[in-house]
């Protein structure tokens, strides 16, 4: 468990800016830290829509025993400098937060973690990713405090 400090938590630096528009669509979850949500799941994706009322909506999908589990939620924007740190809720009223600390120029791959560095998520727009960029995010994460030993890499069938 790591502990960090008020400055440390406010210290995971995101992304200078995103484009929600080029952000949405579907994300592979290609490795993650531990997440009871997430046990025993494989196949796992992401797919952000936008929704009418300005938030976006989230579903989430994985393969649990052979049936595939769908989660979904809502997000909204709460940096609007950057458009780097959302607030998601799968069960109102509560919300974590969903800050993007790395992201593909092309928005072909996203790193996306929790200040307090419980949890963190390793996306791309394909279920597999290249190992040398998969190896430089590793070490990104690693940098920012992130306990990399306990990342579980996701298989997609």
């Amino acid at each position: 468990m790591i502990h960090l400090s008020k400055k440390e938590y406010d210290t995971l630096e995101v992304v200078p800016h995103v484009d929600l528009k080029k952000y949405l669509g579907k994300w592979y979850e290609i490795a993650r830290l531990p997440a009871r949500f997430e046990e025993g799941c494989s196949d796992i994706t992401a797919t952000y829509s936008l929704s009418d009322d300005g938030t976006i909506s989230v579903l989430n999908e994985c393969k649990r025993n052979g049936k595939v589990k769908r989660a979904k939620g809502k997000a909204k924007v709460v940096d609007k400098n950057t458009g780097a740190k959302l607030k998601v809720t799968f069960f109102w009223p509560f919300y974590g937060d969903y800050w993007i600390i790395n992201l593909g120029d092309d928005y072909d791959y996203a790193v996306v973690g929790t200040p307090n560095r419980k949890y963190l998520w390793i996306l791309s727009r394909t279920p597999q990713m290249d190992d040398k960029l998969f190896s430089r995010l590793i070490e990104l994460v690693k940098s920012k405090g992130f306990d990399v030993g306990s990342l579980i890499k996701t298989s997609h069938s």
